[in-house]
């Protein structure tokens, strides 16, 4: 079964970047959905950025414009590219992928200073 390993946490100032990297290891193959997720002190997990099996993409209204979810299926890994980055933005990264079943990444701190 697939798991997955992130990294690409840390503490940068606002307006920097950031590029999280969720890497797959195990069969991905056709994997319907991969996403990151965030959650923040005292707040409900919510979905940042999903990629579809189809090619779509969803994004969030908060990080549209600044975020994008890419994949590397050479290295079965995706990533979150996260540009201006706001004290907002500061939350636990998830990587999940979904295929009928569910598997969640460690999750990875962001932490963005103003």
């Amino acid at each position: 079964q697939v798991q997955l390993v992130e990294s690409g946490g840390g503490l940068v100032q606002a307006g920097g970047s950031l590029r999280l990297s969720c890497a797959a290891s195990g069969s991905t193959f056709s994997i319907e959905i991969m996403g990151w997720y965030r959650q923040a002190p005292g707040k409900q997990r919510e979905a940042v950025a999903i990629s579809y099996k189809s090619g779509m993409v969803n994004y969030a209204d908060s990080v549209k414009g600044r975020f994008t979810i890419s994949r590397d299926n050479a290295k079965n890994t995706v990533y979150l590219q996260m540009n201006s980055l706001k004290p907002e933005d500061t939350a636990v990264y998830y990587c999940r992928a979904a295929s009928g079943w569910t598997i969640w990444g460690q999750g990875t701190q962001v932490t963005v200073s103003s």
